[in-house]
């Protein structure tokens, strides 16, 4: 069974992003809610930068921009670490296997 939003996360005229693939809109599209709808299932009406209007869309689709925005951030700042540990790790074996010395070049 499908989780159905319950209770109503955006607002009127809030900027949100596409947090998954909808159709015709890929995921991170950003777009602007133009009406919320519902009772029981909280719905919302959104016109997305491509120029796509969905309606009917359940809050769990959407995600507020400055959300996305901080989740992107903190993608590349781990996406860096990563890169920067792995350069370390091969600097120590490249030292490790005397390919490379850990001072400074000798002049």
């Amino acid at each position: 069974m499908v989780e159905i939003s319950t209770e109503q996360t955006f607002r009127r005229h809030q900027k949100v992003v596409a947090a998954e693939d909808l159709r015709g809109v890929p995921a991170g599209t950003e777009g602007k809610i133009l009406a919320v709808s519902g009772v029981t299932w909280i719905r919302y009406h959104v016109l997305f930068h491509n120029s796509v209007q969905l309606a009917n869309v359940d809050g769990a689709s959407l995600v507020d921009r400055g959300e996305w925005e901080d989740r992107a951030r903190e993608q590349r700042r781990a996406e860096r670490k990563a890169a920067d540990e792995a350069l370390a790790a091969e600097v120590r074996a490249k030292i490790a296997s005397g390919e490379m010395t850990a001072g400074p070049a000798a002049h």
